[in-house]
């Protein structure tokens, strides 16, 4: 079964974001939204907050989300 990964904390290495208090400053999105995704411990993802991380890091949604193998142990 494939897995959506969230490379949020990649993106937040390239550009100089050092926490997750500042990006929520920075974009409005709240700090437990952001906390579940840069842990990738959400289920669901709003298209408002894609867009809006898309915008601030100004990147697409494949530099944000990848879809992924998970690992066989996960599946069971």
């Amino acid at each position: 079964m494939k897995k959506v990964r969230i490379k949020l904390h990649e993106l937040m290495g390239k550009h100089k974001i050092r926490s997750i208090n500042q990006l929520s400053k920075e974009t409005g999105i709240s700090r437990p939204t952001l906390t579940r995704l840069y842990d990738e411990e959400t289920k669901q993802l709003d298209f408002a907050t894609i867009g809006i991380l898309c915008e601030f890091f100004d990147c697409g949604i494949g530099d944000l989300l990848v879809l992924e193998e998970s690992d066989s142990q996960e599946s069971e």
